[in-house]
């Protein structure tokens, strides 16, 4: 069955139950898009990662990431290979230096190692017609430029937009520096988003 290169779009509410995320990836070369339910821990895996974000101590995802280096073990690929009663399924094919083995893994868990691995993901044609849905032409540009790991954070913010106007960059990436080392994630978002759109300004 004819494989399909997915590429991770970002992370959105999920409509349909309460405390989790959908987590979208797009097909490359195509207009539809695959929406996975996922849980809180690893929408946060995700969007720590989407949004650049270093951790002070490494998530379960970057430590697994670690441990298979230290070993030269790659990860080659993430294949989501059956879809069933609304449930991924999906493997890692990873390489020792001798041999691949096939490891089966929550598709969560796979995309979050996928990204750090910066290997490619599949599914089949099969899946991709069952659960893609099609996005308008004019309407993938916008959704590519909203969608990202910040959905993740912005559901739990209390973030206020001038609480950092009197502050210059310096200040700033000091502060971002400190909510990192604090694991305050949301807040390390919000202030990189600031910085962000500041440079932006300055071009």
């Amino acid at each position: 069955m004819q494989k399909v290169r997915l590429n991770v779009l970002g992370i959105s509410y999920s409509q349909t139950q309460s405390g989790a995320y959908a987590l979208v990836l797009s097909e490359e070369g195509g207009q539809r898009r695959i929406p996975i339910i996922i849980g809180g821990f690893e929408a946060q895996s995700i969007a720590i990662h989407l949004e650049g974000l270093t951790p002070p101590r490494p998530l379960t995802h970057d430590l697994f990431l670690s441990f298979s280096k230290s070993f030269n073990i790659e990860l080659l690929e993430v294949n989501i290979y059956r879809l069933e009663d609304g449930v991924f399924y999906s493997q890692l094919v990873c390489f020792n230096g001798e041999r691949e083995v096939v490891i089966d893994s929550r598709t969560s868990d796979a995309i979050a190692l996928a990204l750090r691995f910066k290997c490619p993901i599949f599914t089949t044609s099969d899946i991709v017609d069952r659960a893609g849905v099609y996005i308008e032409e004019e309407d993938v540009e916008s959704e590519e430029s909203s969608e990202d790991g910040g959905a993740f954070f912005e559901e739990h913010s209390s973030y206020d937009e001038t609480e950092f106007e009197a502050l210059n960059l310096e200040s700033l990436n000091s502060m971002l520096k400190e909510a990192i080392e604090l694991e305050d994630y949301e807040r390390a978002s919000h202030i990189r988003d600031e910085i962000q759109r500041r440079k932006n300004e300055e071009k």
